[in-house]
């Protein structure tokens, strides 16, 4: 499992993922959807804060910016869950949770 490294009150780290479906490895296409990922405390239900997907949705990439004061919260685990909503507005969670850890900075 990967942990992503983030440093307590950056403005400008971004994740990039390209979702895939488990059984056959074929990027997911949800060009004229969205995308998002929530962010919360590790192992816990309160979600902090939502960050909008933006990329090429029809090659199923997509990058998640953090802004503003989003990661000016405390040191410590944090975990992410990624959602597309389809044109049709269905959605699909992605089976998967990422997984943060924040440190302070210096």
């Amino acid at each position: 499992m990967r942990i992503y490294q983030l440093v307590k009150g950056d403005q400008a780290p971004q994740i990039q993922a390209v979702l895939t479906r488990d059984d056959d490895g074929s990027v997911i296409n949800f060009s004229g959807g969205s995308c998002a990922l929530k962010f919360r405390a590790k192992d816990t239900t309160t979600v902090l804060f939502t960050l909008a997907g933006a990329g090429d949705f029809s090659a199923g990439t997509v990058v998640f910016s953090f802004t503003g004061s989003q990661l000016d919260i405390a040191e410590g685990y944090y975990q992410g869950e990624i959602e597309i909503t389809h044109p049709s507005g269905n959605v699909e969670t992605i089976f998967e949770i990422l997984e943060f850890y924040l440190r302070a900075d210096f």
